[in-house]
């Protein structure tokens, strides 16, 4: 008596394997949340550049005996011409959550300025982050989360507010649950 041997696997076999490489790349692809991902890449970008913008706006206030840039839309433009900043960066747009803007007060290029003070001694650079992780980090549901640099904090971080954008930060700098180093 002589046997055959079978090779390879039934076509009820292959769908089987075929289903479950399926189920479990669907079930991977809801666990990355691609537009969340790509959303938190932005707000990254965003948290870089502000803490640069930050840098710049204090190497321009050193050179200007300690008084920050005037409140303007182009205040970006005015520390490419210092020469603080090589050139001028860009804000990726997008609809924030609760399809809120990104910001208005002097904004230029998608990142906002603004200066406090007689004279201005003290200024802020900021821009509203999207990611659900950013604005998950505000210890009030509802609030929205801003990547901010504060002169007067020396440094960056995140400020929660209720929605409005950030506003002075005072002589001491912004304090407080709603500040996150």
């Amino acid at each position: 008596m002589s046997f055959k041997l079978k090779k390879g696997f039934t076509l009820i076999e292959l769908l089987i394997v075929i289903a479950i490489l399926g189920t479990l790349a669907v079930v991977v692809l809801i666990a990355l949340n691609p537009v969340q991902q790509l959303a938190r890449t932005r707000d990254a970008g965003r948290r870089s550049t502000v803490s640069q913008l930050g840098h710049a706006v204090e190497a321009n206030a050193t050179s200007r005996n300690g008084v920050y840039l005037t409140p303007a839309a182009t205040w970006v433009t005015a520390l490419v011409t210092a020469g603080e900043i090589a050139t001028a960066p860009q804000n990726p747009t997008y609809s924030a959550p609760g399809g809120a803007a990104n910001c208005a007060t002097n904004a230029q290029n998608g990142f906002c300025y603004n200066a406090y003070g007689a004279p201005l001694t003290r200024a802020i650079v900021y821009a509203r982050l999207e990611s659900a992780a950013e604005n998950s980090k505000c210890p009030t549901a509802g609030n929205a989360a801003w990547a901010v640099y504060s002169t007067a904090n020396s440094g960056g971080g995140i400020l929660c507010t209720g929605g409005a954008e950030p506003g002075d930060p005072g002589a001491t700098g912004y304090s407080g649950a709603n500040w996150i180093q």
